[in-house]
């Protein structure tokens, strides 16, 4: 994902480093191997290699570093045109409008008091407060166990990121409650999240969930620390209602209407984003399940008090996602005072509220249909998974963590942290191949050490969970539901303001497991650490003698990558990072560009010998 685009280019690069400094072919290499028998001092090599490794590691991290990311770039999933869009939707909270850190304490204790009050739990869980830097979103929940955690695209829970209350479950006492770290499809969470039909996961999907995590981890806490027996799925349900009511009761509605200086941020540039897209004459429209006055408060204060002239369209308390799904319920006009009136709704009018309905309605009365419709919300499965699949509409996320997360790859810190865990794992892979006890017992040093570096890894972004993004290697749930039904995403609507109302999101072509590096978008980084290259028309058409191209690191004498043609781009043989080279006794070493050179070409035939200069990668030859 473009989130993860700085350890993206990173893992595409290191792989040759590592392998490269192993002294080995990749696995999935077709080039042929030779039998060589392995270096008499085992320790010695290894060690070396490591060494090697870490070193060329060092060096790489300038020319990552020179491609940090922006943290307000808008990211694809699905190549989509501003062009053609004609109608822009918006969701109200954490889209239109953003809440200070204020409003998840506020619901934390809200539902606390309503535990205690009104479900009868005992008066001591309100020594607990809220913390905000406990969980993340997109965690799941198990219902029946009570416990909070992780789990990537392919259903395996992360190691270390389960939580019994507020302490981590051993990774040996989770293995065996499931067989494993595998969550059959059967027990997760259904369509939209929920633990519903039998299935015993709840993904907590929206921002408005943090506080609800946190107040479930708190009072299972509690009953653990004090030996009191319970039922978890009562638990869960007396929790789950509680915060509920926090919102039906308008409990949180009021306390931000009283104080809204102190709960809503101003700072999101909405207006702004708004008046660009009604100045290029797009239609608007605001669906949200939040109350009308609250809408109205919020949007003048934020916007101001002709907020509703930019609108083409308001539909308040539409109780999404069935909004989206149920035919039956009509709409229905809110007068100045917020009384509902009973008048039939034959057309939606410009400056108006309405309530509930259906979007099969909306869409009559519109006739909004298609990708010509761009709707924005912060709830994957609410707002975003309907439209897409059964409407055809284009989708936008609002992924608020999306800018602090950038950030954190952005620093010196976290790229050297990645770039070394990604070169030791290359070293691993590479490796493993020798199985004398003293490499397996060096062996198991990296591997110790590459679990602390994983954990270390973790960290910079929660403690507790790491990234909303990634697990220890692979996409995370969240994000596998954020690629299937988000075209685009961003940290908030002020991205929009990077770009012209014709602009054309291009989705980064990433590689496939069976697809060699190269072919990415690490091609397009200028003076990067990765690849790029240049065809010279002046070597590619002389004869059939096949040509290498090597490039180097930025500011190094280090190749990186190499190129082999057969005299044209139409005869590609192969593209291969330097590990897919062999290192040989009967050396027919590639030869050491001239030092002035980025690009060159040089038939295999007429290199003899030559040494790398400076190149850490030892001699080498390449058989094809």
């Amino acid at each position: 994902m473009a989130a993860a685009a700085r350890s993206l280019l990173a893992a595409r690069a290191l792989p040759a480093v590592a392998a490269a400094a192993a002294g080995g072919a990749a696995p999935y290499c077709t080039v042929a191997r030779q039998q060589r028998r392995p270096p008499p001092d085992m320790r010695s090599y290894l060690w070396s290699r490591y060494r090697e490794a870490k070193r060329v590691t060092k060096e790489l991290v300038p020319s990552i570093m020179s491609n940090m990311l922006n943290p307000d770039a808008i990211f694809s999933n699905n190549e989509m045109s501003l062009s053609d869009i004609e109608i822009y939707g918006f969701d109200y909270d954490y889209t239109l409008v953003f809440y200070s850190k204020h409003l998840h304490t506020l619901i934390f204790n809200a539902a606390r008091d309503l535990l205690i009050n009104e479900h009868r739990y005992p008066a001591e869980i309100r020594k607990y407060d809220y913390d905000p830097n406990f969980a993340i979103r997109g965690l799941h929940y198990d219902v029946h166990r009570a416990l909070l955690m992780k789990i990537d695209a392919f259903h395996y829970i992360q190691l270390g990121t389960v939580y019994r209350g507020l302490s981590v479950v051993p990774d040996e006492e989770v293995i065996a409650m499931y067989d494993g770290s595998h969550v059959p499809l059967e027990q997760m969470s259904d369509f939209y999240g929920k633990s519903s039909q039998g299935n015993t996961m709840k993904q907590f999907m929206d921002i408005f969930s943090l506080p609800e995590m946190t107040l479930l981890s708190c009072v299972n806490e509690y009953f653990l620390k004090n030996n009191i027996d319970y039922e978890p799925v009562h638990l869960y349900k007396d929790v789950k209602d509680s915060i509920r009511d926090v919102h039906i009761k308008g409990i949180m509605y009021r306390a931000i209407e009283a104080d809204i200086e102190k709960y809503i941020c101003y700072a999101e540039q909405t207006r702004a984003v708004l008046a660009k897209l009604a100045d290029h004459g797009k239609k608007m429209f605001l669906i949200t399940n939040s109350p009308s006055s609250f809408v109205d408060k919020g949007m003048k204060f934020i916007v101001g008090k002709d907020w509703r002239d930019l609108f083409d369209v308001v539909i308040v308390q539409a109780d999404k996602p069935n909004f989206f799904n149920d035919k039956r319920r009509p709409f229905r006009k809110v007068n100045e005072r917020g009384v509902l009136l009973w008048d039939k709704i034959h057309k939606l009018q410009k400056g108006q509220i309405y309530k509930q309905g259906n979007l099969y309605e909306f869409l009559k009365l519109t006739g909004w249909r298609g990708s010509k419709v761009l709707y924005f919300g912060d709830h994957i499965y609410s707002d975003l998974a309907d439209l897409t699949l059964k409407h055809g509409w284009r989708t936008g996320a609002i992924i608020p963590e999306l800018r602090s997360e950038i950030k954190i790859m952005n620093t010196e810190k976290y790229i050297q942290t990645m770039t070394w865990l990604q070169t030791l794992t290359g070293l691993l892979e590479h490796m493993q191949v020798h199985r004398d006890p003293d490499s397996q017992m060096i062996l198991e040093e990296w591997k110790k050490e590459r679990k602390e570096m994983r954990e270390m890894n973790r960290n910079f972004f929660n403690a507790q969970f790491g990234s909303l993004f990634r697990t220890d290697e692979n996409p995370t749930y969240f994000l596998r539901r954020l690629s299937r039904f988000a075209d685009i995403y961003m940290a908030s609507l002020s991205c929009l303001l990077n770009y012209e109302p014709d602009y054309t999101f291009y989705p980064r072509r990433t590689p496939l497991q069976h697809e060699l590096p190269g072919w990415s978008s690490a091609v397009q980084r200028k003076e990067s650490a990765s690849v790029k290259f240049a065809f010279k028309e002046d070597v590619l058409h002389k004869d059939k003698t096949p040509q290498i191209f090597l490039r180097y690191a930025k500011n190094t004498r280090t190749p990186v990558w190499v190129k082999i043609l057969l005299g044209c781009p139409e005869e590609l043989v192969q593209v291969l990072p330097l590990w897919a080279l062999e290192p040989l006794s009967d050396v027919l070493a590639l030869g050491e560009m001239a030092s002035t050179t980025r690009d060159s070409a040089l038939p295999l035939g007429s290199l003899r010998d030559l040494p790398f200069g400076d190149s850490a990668l030892g001699r080498m030859t390449l058989r094809m």
